[in-house]
């Protein structure tokens, strides 16, 4: 996991050929140094830089594959084709048997170099999480994203020059009215333009036994998060008490074979039913357990900060943010990399609201969209707030292979158990792996299991004091929809003047 930020002239520059000259290259590297400085967070293990044919590449390092020979840009043998790339290619090893080489490095970013020579076919083979820039000499350049969008990437174009990098807070006032979200699951080249390389499959062949798929969603998870413990660094776990993250845990501790101890992360204020939960799984699966107590006021004391890391000021996400970062402050002391348990509410319809759809094909549509809407959601939140610290987040519930398994389950079977319990086909699947007052434990917002919702409502008058804060607006930004919500725009706006919230906020932006 990595920061990048990119320039690439689109129109030819002052010099001759691919060479956009001495002038424009002073003033790539000024924009772009500049850009970079922004990220440094999300790379505390270096940072460099380069000019490749009309193109700049930066690149800030977070080392988790190949610490020695991973630095990026990233070339190829020739050193003509460069790459700066945020994320993990799980299938790299299977690739490097399959793609040109030679292969430099044991990178997996450099799997993503190769892949691309190929185009938009060639992105479509990879399996990961990842946003990349290639560039060559001979004025050549692609962008990408991954299908879900896990990883993030901006983009804008002014005065002859296209701009890319990891966040928003990247570019500066000027360029800020023109940023959009690059979608994901598609690849640009200035000579194709935007093209999509890959979405999300809908599977329509659903199963008919429900013991073959208890057994199919096992085992795809358990492939899901080997994957992700791909690694030549310590590799920890959030531990919320929560199914999902409990899941995770639990494969991790039985998956580790040399030895070394699973280290968990929970955090709540005192007394809060996430860590008193956190701790039977982890003393259950025989975790090495870290916890973050927090109180009210430290809650207050690090609220800006957190809106300003998210880039959002939608409710529901600050108020998980706030536990996930100061979670994550305690992790990245221990570690480089933690999975979790996104995406499994979106995957198994966990969530309270999606009851009240009666319809299966209108759930089932409903399930897909909000998979694929969650890059503008708790992707970006997950992705902000471990990387503020300089830790990787990996969602193993994401997987592709897991997302065509979890929509062979027919819907009737996604539907609230015997006892009331949303994902009842995900806790008979895993049933004995974990305790069984976790394994059926009811549903809980992050926000409000670690105790932060509470705090949030407290102290939302403060947030936003004014009597008639209804008619309140901030420019560029939709109608608060409560008090809280407009004390989370003015934060917002402070941290990023002149974003264009319907450009780059998904479903809570205005038209």
């Amino acid at each position: 996991m990595c920061g990048i930020a990119v320039l690439h002239e689109t129109t030819a520059g002052t010099g001759t050929g691919s060479d956009p000259g001495s002038g424009a290259r002073a003033d790539l590297n000024r924009l772009g140094s500049q850009m970079l400085a922004r990220l440094e967070h999300r790379g505390p293990d270096g940072t460099d830089a380069r000019h490749v044919g009309r193109s700049w590449l930066g690149h800030t390092r977070l080392s988790i594959v190949d610490l020695e020979r991973g630095d990026q840009p990233l070339p190829d043998e020739a050193g003509r084709r460069w790459v700066v790339c945020n994320g993990e290619i799980y299938n790299h090893l299977a690739l490097r048997e399959e793609l040109d080489g030679p292969f430099l490095t044991a990178s997996d970013s450099e799997a993503a170099l190769h892949a691309a020579a190929d185009g938009a076919a060639g992105v479509a083979r990879l399996r990961g999480m990842f946003a990349f820039c290639v560039a060559d000499t001979d004025g050549g350049f692609l962008a990408a994203r991954d299908r879900l969008g896990v990883k993030p990437l901006y983009w804008a174009t002014r005065d002859g020059v296209i701009a890319f990098a990891s966040e928003l807070q990247a570019f500066d006032p000027d360029w800020r009215p023109l940023v959009d979200a690059f979608p994901p699951g598609h690849v640009w080249t200035p000579e194709g333009g935007l093209v999509r390389y890959g979405e999300i499959h809908e599977e329509t062949r659903e199963y008919t036994e429900r013991a073959v798929a208890t057994a199919a969603i096992r085992d795809t998870l358990v492939v899901a998060v080997r994957r992700r413990m791909m690694a030549d660094v310590a590799v920890g776990v959030f531990l919320s008490g929560g199914l999902d993250s409990s899941l995770v845990a639990a494969i991790m501790a039985r998956e580790v074979t040399d030895g070394r101890p699973v280290h968990s992360f929970a955090a709540g204020t005192q007394g809060s039913s996430d860590l008193a939960a956190a701790r039977v799984v982890a003393e259950h699966l025989g975790l090495v357990h870290h916890e973050r107590v927090y109180s009210a006021n430290d809650v207050v004391d690090v609220l800006p900060t957190v809106v300003a890391s998210i880039e959002s000021f939608e409710p529901s996400l600050v108020r998980s943010a706030v536990p996930n970062y100061l979670l994550s402050e305690l992790a990245a002391q221990h570690v480089k990399v933690v999975l979790t348990g996104e995406g499994a509410d979106e995957l198994f319809a966990g969530y309270d609201h999606l009851r009240d759809i009666e319809d299966a094909d209108d759930l089932r549509a409903e399930l897909i969209r909000s998979v694929e809407g969650l890059h503008n959601l708790n992707l970006q939140r997950c992705d902000r707030v471990t990387m503020a610290h300089g830790l990787e987040a990996r969602v193993p519930f994401l997987d592709l292979d897991l997302i065509a398994v979890a929509q062979r389950v027919p819907i009737a079977w996604k539907l609230p158990g015997e006892q009331g319990q949303e994902k009842a086909i995900l806790r008979e699947a895993f049933a004995g792996w974990i305790p069984e007052e976790i394994l059926w434990r009811r549903k809980e917002q992050f926000g409000d299991g670690s105790g932060t919702a509470e705090v949030m409502a407290q102290r939302a008058s403060e947030l936003a004091p004014d009597p008639d804060w209804e008619q309140v607006s901030v420019p560029g930004l939709p109608p608060a929809r409560s008090r809280e919500e407009l004390g989370y725009q003015r934060i917002f706006a402070a941290h990023l003047d002149g974003i264009r919230s319907n450009r780059v906020l998904g479903r809570f932006a205005t038209a």
